[in-house]
């Protein structure tokens, strides 16, 4: 209750007639009886002081014959503009009564009372009287009766300020302190427009407040999201795909979240949405910084001396400096074991208790190699990849040029509370030179590929993401690449499938996180056979952690990342 600016005060030709409550932007509901023939009515919203009032319409009508007694009293108003501010909450309908008995909230207009006041009641019993009504008797034998001006009032909870119902008849008497209230699911068998908002019980009021509130405090701060994406994020394997046209706003999507949703997962899902907005309500906003990464650094070439033998250079990166461990060509049979010996002896240089981070720097046409599935040790077949944050880089990016250009997009990334991510599709028609004047935008991040690399209808593609230079580039080894050139990256494309879970998992990583957040992914699909996250691959780069270009050039002049 304590931001309901959704209360409504309906006059009728300049008269106070009743109250209403704001349930979409634009659309108000009260009593029939309370807006008689429509004909010059307006609606305020007294918890909003200064807002004029807004000329309404009705556009729907339950039905009502015109006595106390008669069913389908229930008049919907459709404002002259949309209101900006979140309309009420409901609740589900068997949430006004319970043991012991729940507190209601009344907030009527009577007379005297033009700002409104408030009443306390609760329900009788959960006994429809003529299916129609549940009986309201006061919380105290002291308190406010219902009178001529609490009719059409929302009757919310006390605890969450959802609502239950609306206020339709007083008792008649200032004596006796009873009335009826039309619930929710009554309303909205004479207007089905209000079926969809009105939550399942699977969800506790404690679930329904904690988001409002929520989505309440994103609305107030700004917050950029893609609604669909939190929801698509949020979402379990069996809950129902996001509209087609998307969500309008952050409420839209948590209404669909409370409504649309059922079984023994909706609750899970209404905790995951919340738990994601929360993450970017409250994600730091630090100043920019270099991220806290010790890196280990393997450069892998071609040797020139043929295709079995490859040319290694490891070092560790610690307080800034570069500190060379090893180097020389190697058999390709030997190449696992001699790099696993280097990474450990890089060990030696970090400064403890520092954050390691392992970093293949490697030809384009080895980008795809699966250097996260080597094995971490002698006696332990754990993927270096689940045992390290383990990230790739492209040789071709050494250049001073695209150092610069990427410290400044890091520096701009250091403050982003989640990875934006840019998809490119099987399907999708987009010309390579638009994606690269796509990816050199200020709020460009991350390039998403469908495919691996060596696909050839995105190829092209793949060489601008690197070109133009995307920070951050992510792919599946098995995503849609083989024998598949003629995807059209609809449902069943398993790289489509890829993209939808990946750009759920990145939507609240800060980038400089996302090393942590892939090395997560890969335990989870090392203990899942079938884990969508099997064979990802993270291309990343962060000038800004190999700090000494000029004494790296002067020992290992083919580095791609000096």
């Amino acid at each position: 209750m304590n931001s309901a600016e959704w209360h409504a005060r309906i006059e009728l030709r300049g008269r106070v007639t009743g109250a209403g409550f704001l349930v979409a932007p634009d659309t108000v509901l009260t009593c029939a009886h309370v807006v008689g023939d429509g004909a010059d009515l307006t609606v305020s919203f007294t918890e909003r002081p200064g807002t004029p009032p807004v000329p309404a319409r009705v556009v729907a009508h339950g039905g009502w014959s015109g006595g106390v007694t008669d069913p389908g009293d229930l008049a919907v108003l459709e404002l002259d503009r949309e209101m900006p501010f979140a309309p009420a909450a409901l609740a589900p309908a068997d949430a006004a009564h319970g043991t012991p008995a729940r507190k209601l909230v009344v907030y009527g207009f009577p007379d005297g009372f033009d700002e409104g006041t408030l009443a306390e009641y609760r329900v009788t019993a959960p006994q429809l009287i003529r299916r129609e009504w549940l009986q309201l008797e006061s919380w105290h034998q002291g308190g406010q009766p219902l009178a001529p001006g609490f009719s059409g009032a929302a009757v919310t909870l006390a605890d969450t300020g959802e609502v239950v119902g609306m206020v339709t008849a007083d008792s008649g008497s200032r004596e006796v302190r009873t009335g009826r209230m039309m619930p929710t699911q009554v309303m909205a068998r004479y207007w089905p427009g209000l079926e969809g908002l009105v939550p399942t019980s699977e969800h506790t009021g404690a679930d329904r407040a904690r988001l409002r509130a929520l989505v309440e405090k994103a609305a107030r701060a700004g917050v950029d999201c893609d609604p669909v994406r939190l929801y698509t994020a949020a979402a379990d394997p069996f809950d129902p795909p996001p509209p087609e046209e998307g969500f309008g706003s952050l409420w839209s999507a948590a209404l669909f979240v409370l409504c649309e949703l059922d079984g023994p997962g909706a609750a899970r899902t209404v905790a995951r949405f919340a738990d994601r907005l929360q993450a970017l309500l409250h994600a730091p906003a630090e100043e920019p910084s270099v991220p806290d990464w010790s890196p280990i650094l393997v450069e892998l070439g071609h040797s020139g001396a043929g295709d079995g033998l490859v040319r290694v250079e490891v070092s560790a990166y610690s307080e800034g400096r570069r500190h060379p461990v090893d180097s020389g060509t190697v058999e390709r049979h030997r190449l696992h074991a001699y790099v696993r010996d280097g990474i450990e002896a890089a060990f030696r240089h970090l400064t403890p208790g520092t954050d390691e981070l392992v970093a293949f720097a490697l030809p384009r046409d080895w980008l795809d190699w699966p250097v996260d599935r080597w094995e971490s040790a002698p006696d332990d077949d754990t993927p270096l990849g689940c045992v390290y944050p383990l990230v790739v880089t492209d040789h071709t990016r050494r250049k001073a040029s695209t150092r610069h250009v990427l410290t400044r997009a890091w520096k701009r990334l250091d403050s982003w509370p989640g990875a934006r991510m840019h998809r490119v599709e099987c399907g999708g028609s987009e010309e390579p030179g638009r994606l690269r004047l796509r990816l050199r935008q200020r709020d460009a991040c991350l390039a998403g590929f469908g495919t691996a690399p060596a696909a050839s209808r995105t190829r092209p593609h793949f060489d601008v993401s690197l070109a133009a230079p995307a920070p951050v580039i992510m792919w599946s080894r098995g995503g849609c690449g083989s024998g598949q050139e003629e995807c059209a990256g609809t449902d069943g494309c398993t790289g489509k499938a890829f993209l939808d879970a990946l750009d759920a998992c990145v939507l609240a990583v800060p980038p400089a996180e996302l090393p942590r957040q892939v090395l997560a992914l890969r335990e989870e699909a090392h203990a899942e056979e079938d884990h969508w996250a099997r064979g990802i691959q993270l291309l990343w780069d962060d000038p800004r952690l190999f700090t000494d270009p000029h004494a790296l050039a002067a020992t290992h002049p083919r580095s791609p990342v000096a």
